[in-house]
């Protein structure tokens, strides 16, 4: 399933046991609408994965959207993850101290030699 802004792109990913979403692009004032339906379309699995390589700014607006997504998602009796966000948005993370709140993990760190 794909949602699509002109700067933000959502593509949702549906495994037996988590849920990848992947966005894109910005998520501020003007494009949080689509991220927050997007994460509220993704299917109920144990896991749910969010993408960030992709997003090169997260407003306060952003913020507020995975703060309401882990709540829904831990109210279901799941996780969210936030997979590899952008240094800008992991600096955004570090400083709202969500980054202790919601896991964060970066598969590539955990490769030495396999480029990613």
């Amino acid at each position: 399933m794909r949602q699509r802004d002109d700067r933000l792109h959502v593509q949702i990913t549906v495994d037996d046991d988590h849920v990848e979403v992947r966005a894109t692009g910005e998520v501020d004032i003007a494009t949080v609408a689509a991220f927050r339906s997007a994460l509220w379309a993704a299917p109920a699995r144990p896991v749910l994965r969010l993408d960030l390589s992709g997003v090169r700014l997260l407003s306060a607006a952003g913020v507020r959207a995975l703060v309401a997504a882990h709540l829904r998602v831990r109210a279901q009796g799941g996780e969210l993850v936030l997979v590899r966000p952008d240094p800008v948005v992991r600096r955004v993370l570090r400083a709202t101290g969500l980054h202790r709140v919601i896991p964060i993990v970066d598969p590539c760190a955990e490769r030495e030699l396999v480029p990613c």
